[in-house]
């Protein structure tokens, strides 16, 4: 039975595992998830994620959810090569390092850059403080710092001179705020370096194809169905207000 991946693209846990999949040739079964749709609480769904979230993956009676766990599982089921999941313990526990400290970093203050800048004032028409979205920015350029001073340093990627899962989790997230309008990779020539050199180990066309859908995040913002966005606006308002 061939490995069904459970994915909406605008999603960027998604989209790292998306580009992992297809970057090594592992067959698949791509399962749409449209997350402003609320398709994530249907019951079908909840079989496979009872926390209601993507990504999630089945393969044959074995289902598993968060992304991170995803990509591990996926580099060694299937013995991708070394340099995703290095052997090596030092670079191993690098990868592993980045992936334990980007969660509450890089991911946190990327996406509440894109629900700021877009989906809060444009998808719920509600008016953002300019104090909040400063703050936003603050937290964002401090992670962004600590990204560059300590987790990439001199080095091609994180782990070392070649690509690891490490540097897909931080790509996608970092593109996050990138499609929402602000330009992080502006006067820091280290980190649009790296974003050059990951885009050409993964290919251009395989890194677009899993932007495209966040390439038109502020048209999507614009045109998604206000009534379908009422059911999260208590949630984020609370999470981001």
């Amino acid at each position: 039975m061939v490995l069904e991946l459970y994915l909406d693209l605008y999603s960027q846990p998604c989209r790292s595992v998306f580009i992992f999949a297809k970057k090594n040739k592992i067959p698949f079964e791509f399962k749409k998830i449209a997350l402003f749709e609320g398709e994530q609480y249907g019951e079908e769904f909840r079989k496979i994620n009872m926390v209601s979230k993507v990504p999630a993956i089945r393969d044959g009676d074995f289902t598993l959810s968060e992304s991170v766990a995803i990509l591990m599982y996926m580099a060694e089921k299937f013995g991708t090569p070394d340099h995703w999941y290095p052997a090596d313990l030092q670079k191993r526990a690098r990868v592993n390092e980045y992936l334990s400290w980007q969660h509450s970093a890089i991911r946190m203050h990327g996406s509440k850059v894109l629900w700021l800048k877009l989906l809060i004032p444009l998808a719920m028409e509600i008016e953002v403080p300019k104090e909040k979205m400063d703050s936003a920015m603050e937290d964002l350029d401090g992670s962004l710092k600590i990204f560059e001073e300590k987790f990439l340093q001199d080095r091609a990627f994180i782990a070392g001179d070649k690509i690891s899962i490490a540097d897909l989790v931080a790509i996608v997230e970092i593109m996050q705020p990138f499609y929402a309008g602000e330009d992080v990779f502006l006067g820091r020539p280290k980190l649009a370096a790296w974003r050059d050199r990951l885009k050409a180990e993964v290919g251009p066309e395989l890194f677009d194809e899993a932007h495209r859908d966040i390439m038109l995040a502020p048209e999507m913002a614009k045109n998604l169905d206000k009534s379908k966005m009422a059911v999260f606006k208590p949630r984020i308002v609370k999470l981001f207000l």
